[in-house]
C-alpha cells in the first residue's frame, strides 16, 4: 500500500513538472503567427570570378538591382533581380575605391555606403560604383571606428553605425562629426543599451533604430530621441541563445519590410526570422544545408520595394531569394 502511495505521489510530482516545463516552453517559445516566405532562387559560388564570391557579407536592394559585398574579394558585386550580373567594383586595399572586407551595406538617396571591417572606415560611392567619400578611421574615440559592421542613413543624412569590436553604436552628422553613442565604448554588457558586438542597424520610416546586438543574441530598439524602447530575442532579452522560435544565435544583419515587420538574420541557426516592429514573433524562413532554401549562415539581407528578400549566404557563398507567400499578418 504504501509503495502504491509513493507511486501516486511520483506520478503526481512528475505530471506537474511536465505542465510547468510545457508551461514555460510555451511562455519562452512562441507560435508561428505571420506570413510566410517560399524560397525562389539563389546563385553564385566559391570563387572570384563575376557572380562567385568569398564570403559575402552584405546586401543592398534598389527597385531593379541587389548590390553585394563580396568581402575577402573586395568588392562589391551588382545584379539584376534575377541574378544576372552587371558590374563590379572595388579592389582589396585601403586606398580610396579599394575596400577591405566590406560588411552590411546601405543606399540612401542614390549612394552606397560601405562599412569595412579591416579599414576602420565607411565608404561611399555612387551606384556606379565611383568613390565619393571616407568616413572615420581606426580608434576608440569619437567618429573612431574598430570593425564596422553596418549603418543605416536617416533623412537628415545623418549616419548611425554599428561599431563591433567598441561595443557600440554611433550617430555622426553626414559629413563624419560625432552627436552621440549608445554603449559603453569597450565594454559588453546585457542591460537595455549595453551591447555585444553589434553587427548591423536599421531605421524605420519614423527614425526609429533597431540594433541587430550580435553576440548578444537580441535586438534593442530605440526611438527617434534616442531613448531605449525594448529588446528581445531569448527569454527576456538577456543574452541567452538557442534554436526555438523568437531566439537567435548571433544575430549578424537587420532588416525593415512591408508594415514595419523586422527581419534578423540568424547567423549560426541558419535562418531568417521575422517580427513585428514591437518585437513579436511572426514567422522564420530557411534552414541548415546546402539545397533549395537551405543556409549555412544566413549573414545579411535586405528587403525590395515589392517585399522579396535577397539574403546572403555565408559559407555557401550565395544570395538566395525568397517571396512572401501570404502578406496579411494572421
Amino acid at each position: 500500500m504504501q509503495a502504491k502511495r509513493l507511486f501516486k505521489v511520483g506520478a503526481i510530482v512528475t505530471g506537474l513538472v511536465a505542465v510547468a516545463a510545457i508551461a514555460s516552453y510555451a511562455a519562452f517559445v512562441p507560435r508561428v503567427k505571420g506570413p510566410g516566405h517560399e524560397f525562389v532562387g539563389a546563385w553564385g559560388s566559391q570563387g572570384s570570378e563575376p557572380g562567385q564570391f568569398d564570403d559575402p557579407t552584405g546586401v543592398a536592394v534598389t527597385a531593379d538591382e541587389v548590390f553585394v559585398a563580396d568581402a575577402r574579394n573586395g568588392r562589391i558585386q551588382v545584379f539584376d533581380h534575377e541574378g544576372q550580373f552587371k558590374r563590379e567594383f572595388g579592389t582589396p586595399g585601403d586606398a580610396p575605391g579599394e575596400l577591405g572586407r566590406p560588411m552590411n551595406l546601405t543606399i540612401h538617396e542614390e549612394k552606397l555606403y560601405v562599412p569595412e571591417y579591416m579599414n576602420d572606415r565607411l565608404q561611399v560611392f555612387n551606384l556606379a560604383g565611383e568613390p565619393l567619400d571616407i568616413i572615420g578611421g581606426p580608434g576608440e574615440g569619437p567618429g573612431e571606428f574598430d570593425a564596422p559592421g553596418g549603418v543605416a542613413v536617416a533623412a537628415s543624412g545623418d549616419l548611425f553605425v554599428a561599431d563591433f569590436y567598441n561595443q557600440r553604436v554611433q550617430q555622426l552628422g553626414a559629413n563624419g562629426e560625432f552627436i552621440r553613442q549608445w554603449g559603453t565604448t569597450g565594454e559588453t554588457g546585457r542591460g537595455a543599451g549595453e551591447f555585444t558586438y553589434p553587427t548591423d542597424v536599421a531605421l524605420a520610416t519614423d527614425e526609429t533604430l533597431y540594433v541587430a546586438d550580435g553576440y548578444g543574441n537580441r535586438v534593442q530598439v530605440f526611438d527617434a530621441d534616442g531613448e531605449f524602447l525594448r529588446k528581445w530575442g531569448g527569454p527576456f532579452a538577456i543574452g541567452l541563445y538557442g534554436p526555438f522560435n523568437g531566439w537567435l544565435t548571433t544575430v549578424t544583419g537587420i532588416a525593415i519590410g512591408p508594415e514595419g515587420r523586422v527581419l534578423s538574420a540568424d547567423f549560426y541557426n541558419d535562418r531568417v526570422q521575422v517580427f513585428t516592429a514591437e518585437g513579436k514573433f511572426l514567422n522564420t524562413f530557411g534552414e541548415t544545408g546546402d539545397g533549395p532554401g537551405q543556409f549555412h549562415h544566413a549573414i545579411a539581407l535586405d528587403v525590395a520595394p515589392d517585399g522579396t528578400v535577397f539574403v546572403a549566404d555565408f559559407q555557401n557563398n550565395r544570395i538566395e531569394k525568397w517571396r512572401p507567400v501570404d502578406d496579411r499578418v494572421k
